[in-house]
């Protein structure tokens, strides 16, 4: 049992997410979230990270030396990634930004603790756009 004198503060830095063309997912990201290029560079299996976010947070963007392909949905296996999800001050803008960036907005919902929708990008990748 952990005592509270060994107990630390944790938070959340990076998420890691494959993708076939991170050159193409950096740039959704920072149009729609105005994230920020933090580093870049060669990465395992003769691949490719990008990562973007701000200065404490970031999606480490990575793509295989092999584009990879989709396979089931991540709500039907143990281990997948369901959702990102990402807090804005404003909802009905960001939904405004999705649409304009090609993508559809969709579940829509207001319900505690605060408003939301969804949209899948290009790798069918799923984000949670939340405000409070």
């Amino acid at each position: 049992m952990t005592t509270a004198t060994e107990r630390t503060t944790a938070r959340l830095e990076h998420v890691n997410v494959t993708v076939s063309d991170p050159e193409r997912t950096a740039a959704m990201l920072q149009d729609l979230f105005d994230w920020n290029v933090r580093w870049k560079g060669d990465s395992m299996n003769g691949g490719q990270s990008i990562h973007v976010g701000t200065e404490d947070q970031y999606l480490a963007i990575y793509c295989p030396g092999n584009v990879p392909t989709s396979g089931e949905s991540s709500y039907a296996i143990a281990g997948g990634l369901n959702h990102i999800a990402v807090v804005v001050d404003d909802l009905d803008a960001m939904a405004t930004r999705v649409r304009a960036a090609g993508f559809e907005p969709d579940n829509f919902g207001d319900y505690e603790p605060g408003r939301r929708f969804y949209f899948w990008d290009h790798d069918n990748v799923e984000y949670e756009v939340v405000s409070y």
